[in-house]
């Protein structure tokens, strides 16, 4: 028989693994049907969860429930990636890539236009010099 300071452990890291599970969960994007799932975690928000050690574990339990091949990386500065590895079925690769290189177009376009803005502005706030009205036109 367990005893009572196991099962409060038990109850505790089944209600972390539910916290994780659900900022896991949070980030999907529904179109790619549960792949390409991330979570990065900061250092105050791993401190809020327990322990890196914990975290993680508690990470890879919310993962194999979501189906997800959970690659955990701990930085030196604290911060926490959680990431599914899973290989996705092609269609959703061709999704993915479609985004992004929609994303990285708008980015492109956005710069392009914010350096065309400031090039026409800063022409237009050039002063010319005074005309001499005795040089003539």
């Amino acid at each position: 028989m367990p005893s009572q300071k196991d099962e409060l452990a038990e109850r505790r890291f089944a209600k972390l693994v539910d916290q994780v599970k659900t900022m896991m969960s949070a980030g999907l994007k529904p179109e790619y049907r549960g792949f390409y799932g991330q979570l990065v975690l900061t250092r105050k928000a791993v401190a809020e969860l327990g322990e890196v050690a914990e975290a993680r574990r508690a990470a890879r339990a919310a993962g194999h429930q979501l189906g997800w091949k959970v690659r955990t990386h701990a930085t030196d500065d604290g911060t926490l990636f959680i990431i599914d590895d899973r290989d996705p079925p092609q269609e959703i690769r061709d999704l993915a890539a479609r985004r992004s290189a929609e994303a990285v177009s708008a980015v492109i376009a956005n710069a392009q236009a914010e350096a065309r803005m400031r090039r026409t502005s800063a022409t237009s706030t050039l002063r010319s010099r005074p005309r001499d009205p005795d040089q003539g036109l």
